[in-house]
């Protein structure tokens, strides 16, 4: 059940409208023994006031001079927030009050800024706030599943059983996500090393090789003529490549940033490519299983999880079908139908929904689904890895090859001349 300290008080949401700041304050205990510390609150003597509660005598409160959050620690990820809502549903689960919980989390965290963004929820809590409404202040680390899912369960006093399903799904969608990652990272990172050993060869060695060729008076093979003009443009305007390429890549990012269609494009034209685009179907069938399992799980209307769900599929594609599924559903339909009108979802997809909604247990057979198809990334990332490693040599075989052998073809002509 929730605990007190996680219910609204009166006026909560109205004291909610008021921006909490960090004080820094030093006082003396029931002993008379100094402490200090740092606090969240909405002004200094809201703070003194909570300090004389807990049977401290403030002599000095002053406002952090820096930002409430990321002042000089590492950047807030998801791990940080994964391990956060573990601890914290282990801590509620055997029994320590949610304040008391926030005291130990925080104090245990590595990274500053955690810190900070758990002393400042702990301080809105003390201060009346629900759990909910004091992490819907920080949308960037906590997103509108997270905080509609611990909503849910305050209100159904499941919040421990809704904090340990948030870290699985958590852990679930990062490993994911590292997955995809990982089929990725590989083949960019050879063309990355090829292009960086083709800049030193073109710079530095090919001109050595072509001030040789030059005392030699003899026409040189045509291969060996193109790599040497390439070099000599490549030595001349190295500034115009490194900058177009940098530009390219800087327009193509803020393309796709700033151009919803641009966007809506590339994820569009991702899902057919030969390979990459099964393992983004499958990745996001998983993700659109486990985010809907987990917010069922929860308590949360079909209707109303439809919006997240459509949201964590991390492709426009996806997104549409799942807002119009949602619609649909809305209506009435049920949600094995709109599946199938997708044609987005295999029939294996359907029928373990059509039996969850007839058995009434939808969320087990999401989960399972969820399941089956993160297996399946995995094993396509490396099935992939396995294919890409023979064709990532032969690039690099045919680059740096064809150059080796461009500049040493003069070499062997004039050996079987001689």
């Amino acid at each position: 059940m929730a605990t007190p300290a996680a219910r609204a008080a009166p006026g909560a949401k109205a004291a909610a409208t008021v921006k909490s700041n960090m004080y820094q304050w030093e006082g003396t205990d029931k002993a008379g023994k100094k402490v200090k510390g740092e606090r969240s609150g909405q002004s200094e003597a809201l703070v003194k006031a909570v300090l004389r509660r807990e049977g401290i005598k403030p002599i000095k409160v002053k406002k952090k001079s820096k930002p409430l959050l990321g002042g000089g620690g590492k950047k807030i990820t998801t791990k940080d927030i994964t391990i956060f809502s573990r601890q914290l549903a282990t801590m509620m689960s055997s029994g320590v009050p949610l304040v008391q919980s926030f005291e130990i989390v925080g104090r245990g965290h590595e990274n500053p800024s955690m810190q900070e963004l758990i002393i400042a929820i702990k301080g809105d809590v003390e201060a009346g706030s629900t759990l909910a409404e004091a992490l819907g202040k920080h949308r960037l680390q906590f997103n509108d599943l997270y905080v509609s899912l611990v909503a849910a369960g305050e209100q159904a006093g499941i919040l421990e059983a809704i904090l340990h399903k948030l870290a699985t799904y958590l852990e679930k969608t990062e490993s994911l996500k590292a997955k995809i990652k990982k089929a990725l990272f590989y083949p960019i990172a050879v063309i990355v090393v090829a292009f960086v050993i083709t800049t030193i060869l073109m710079i530095f060695v090919i001109p050595q090789f072509a001030d040789l060729f030059a005392s030699f008076g003899a026409d040189l093979p045509a291969m060996t003529l193109f790599v040497m003009a390439c070099s000599k443009f490549f030595t001349s305007y190295w500034y115009l490549v490194f900058g177009g390429i940098f530009a390219t890549l800087y327009a193509f990012v803020e393309a796709k940033k700033r151009s919803r269609a641009f966007a809506q494009f590339l994820d569009r034209a991702s899902l057919k490519i030969p390979i990459v685009g099964d393992i983004l179907n499958k990745s996001a069938i998983a993700r659109f299983a486990r985010t809907l399992a987990t917010m069922f799980a929860a308590g949360t209307p079909l209707v109303e999880a439809m919006v997240s769900v459509a949201g964590a599929c991390g492709n426009v594609v996806y997104y549409n079908a799942t807002m119009k599924m949602r619609d649909a559903v809305a209506t009435g339909t049920q949600l094995q139908v709109t599946m199938r009108e997708s044609e987005l979802f295999p029939n294996m997809v359907v029928q373990m929904v059509a039996i969850g909604e007839e058995a009434g247990s939808l969320d087990q057979m999401l989960s399972k689904v969820a399941d089956f198809y993160e297996e399946e990334v995995d094993n396509a990332v490396d099935a992939l890895t396995s294919l890409l490693e023979p064709m990532i040599m032969a690039f690099l075989g045919v680059i740096i090859g064809g150059l080796v052998i461009a500049m040493y073809l003069p070499i062997f002509k004039m050996g079987s001349v001689v």
